[in-house]
């Protein structure tokens, strides 16, 4: 049986492009347009990216470690990869849906792979009020943001801004606050992934908010609804012996 049409795709830096040299050299490829396999060559951030250009298309991405953290990442091993590709397992990723409804009644809508965050646009914190599945849990939060993370981009700005890493799979989603004032020992809560989360945005006028799915900036919202949709999909590829839980256990005992 043939294998499926391989392309390879590389983060701006100088290893991840020799890496991407090398394996073009040892291996038939075509173009990334026509390929049913991007192999991405670079970090977690790279690996996002290219997820987010296979959104709804019958292309799977598998990365290798090119990069730093590496989370999304396979190692790095010239020699195999078509044997490696072979065996990899394949995991379907549902992106976040952003709803963003601004001060003026515009209702703007966007995709985001790794999170959805909001942002206070000026020098006053943010004062946001959060709903889940219809339910005030948060009557006010005095922040200078909040995030909702897939598991996927649960290593990115959500570990930066304290929030739990969340394995692959454990249909889970993370809402982390950005630098909270009040209430001062609220670090956030892990929701499930059927949730739908909204956000209303306390005086808007006076303390502007921008929501961001991923790169979309939507400035001056009052209110923002996020939730798993089921009507999208990309697809990553592992390993069988790439042992994400033990690495994410690891990180999280890490000093």
């Amino acid at each position: 049986m043939a294998s499926p049409p391989i392309a390879f795709v590389a983060a701006k830096t100088k290893e991840a492009e020799a890496a991407r040299k090398m394996l073009a050299r040892l291996y038939p490829h075509v173009a990334p347009a026509r390929a049913k396999i991007l192999v991405a060559l670079g970090g977690d951030g790279f690996m996002l990216e290219a997820l987010r250009g296979t959104i709804d298309r019958d292309v799977a991405v598998y990365g290798m470690n090119r990069g730093s953290v590496g989370f999304l990442m396979n190692e790095f091993r010239p020699r195999g990869l078509m044997e490696r590709l072979a065996r990899a397992e394949r995991v379907k990723l549902r992106p976040l849906e952003m709803t963003a409804v601004t001060v003026r009644g515009r209702e703007r809508r966007a995709l985001a792979i790794n999170e959805v965050s909001l942002l206070r646009m000026r020098h006053q914190t943010a004062n946001l009020r959060i709903v889940v599945n219809g339910v005030r849990r948060l009557d006010r939060l005095v922040c200078d943001g909040v995030l909702i993370a897939s598991s996927a981009g649960s290593t990115a700005y959500n570990l930066s801004a304290f929030g739990p890493i969340i394995p692959i799979g454990a249909r889970l989603l993370a809402l982390t606050p950005i630098s909270p004032f009040r209430p001062r020992r609220w670090r956030g809560a892990l929701l499930p992934a059927s949730s739908t989360i909204e956000f209303r945005v306390i005086e808007p006028e006076k303390r502007p908010v921008a929501a961001v799915a991923d790169a979309f900036e939507v400035r001056d919202v009052a209110r923002v609804v996020v939730r798993e949709t089921r009507r999208h999909h990309c697809t990553i590829m592992f390993d069988p012996e790439h042992n994400l839980e033990e690495r994410i256990l690891r990180e999280q005992f890490m000093p």
